[in-house]
């Protein structure tokens, strides 16, 4: 039953997607409807031709497209994350951005591009994922240290990334002009309004990678939730598994924050919904959360957009404030079952 409950939700959820994104690409100051969009990009896929002006085009194309997209791939991948992250740490509250990753992977796009260490979409996502693994090994080392166990991984993870996000402080401020520190720190909120066609090509080939990975250990990743002795004892390669899922969800996150910025929340909480609506078996829930997290975020950067027209809301501001009363919300549900 609980399959088929996830086959029907991811089954059911691609259209929604599908159908969220076309929606979401009519809304703003240009007034394009539905079917424009839809006449666009099929004569941007070479199925016929449009009416539509370039200017339409353009905007359809070049500006929503994009961050349409990389909004989907974003909620996705942190989502899926969070999920693994949660059963390889035995604790609902790890995800990405509380683990320090999304703060280290900052810090490694923020060198690149303030102090120009490197160039282009694969330069930053080199430098966040060198910042990403950095502070993923800081945060081990010192919850071992402190004599291991879930939470003191969270407590390492706290204090990583408040080191981490001083660290991005600190080159910003001396480093950056006045320009450079503005857009710097809206990007550091969360940001997907400079959203390009090769942020969407590198943010999901990545993603898919991940996912495919993930989705082909799902099995042992059940078996963690029992802990690492029962998951040994029932043949799972324990460190290599473990190894393996912790550089690919570390190379996601940093793929996403030199492309959107530090996002919080999604890995946080996405997992928790998705457990609750397909249960805890990772075949099912990894492509639930994905769905999810991909309809989530598009929607969440669409009011970022809309509620303080014409300014822009970041997205992570957006995805705190409502990610916050969701989490309450399963904690207080979570202990009236307990």
């Amino acid at each position: 039953m609980i399959r088929t409950r996830a086959a029907w939700l991811v089954a059911g959820g691609l259209p929604v997607l599908a159908l969220s994104i076309a929606v979401v690409l009519t809304l703003g100051p240009a007034d394009i409807s539905v079917g424009e969009v839809t006449e666009v990009v099929r004569a941007r896929l070479g199925l016929g031709t449009t009416g539509v002006s370039r200017i339409a085009q353009g905007i359809v194309w070049e500006l929503r497209m994009p961050r349409a997209l990389l909004a989907a791939i974003c909620g996705a991948g942190l989502g899926v994350c969070g999920a693994v992250l949660q059963s390889l740490l035995r604790n609902p509250l790890a995800d990405p951005y509380l683990l320090g990753i999304s703060s280290g992977a900052s810090t490694g796009a923020v060198v690149v591009a303030v102090l120009g260490a490197g160039a282009g979409a694969i330069g930053l996502a080199a430098g966040a994922f060198a910042g990403a693994l950095v502070a993923f090994v800081l945060v081990m080392a010192l919850s071992a240290l402190a004599g291991g166990g879930t939470s003191r991984v969270i407590l390492a993870g706290v204090a990583g990334s408040q080191l981490f996000s001083a660290l991005t402080s600190y080159i910003v401020m001396t480093s950056a002009d006045a320009q450079q520190t503005q857009g710097v720190l809206f990007w550091l909120l969360g940001s997907l309004s400079g959203a390009r066609w090769d942020d969407v090509a590198l943010a999901g080939a990545v993603c898919v990678l991940g996912l495919l990975l993930c989705q082909s250990q799902a099995g042992a990743l059940d078996a963690f939730a029992f802990g690492h002795d029962s998951a040994a004892s029932l043949g799972v390669a324990v460190q290599r598994v473990r190894g393996l899922l912790l550089a690919g969800t570390a190379l996601v996150t940093a793929t996403l924050v030199a492309t959107s910025g530090a996002i919080g929340f999604v890995g946080l909480v996405l997992p928790q919904a998705a457990r609750f609506l397909v249960g805890t078996r990772h075949r099912a829930l990894l492509p639930a959360t994905a769905v999810l997290g991909a309809v989530l975020l598009v929607w969440v950067d669409a009011l970022a957009g809309a509620v303080a027209a014409p300014q822009e809301v970041p997205v992570g501001v957006v995805t705190a404030l409502v990610g916050v009363p969701a989490f309450a919300f399963l904690l207080v549900r979570k202990r009236g079952m307990s």
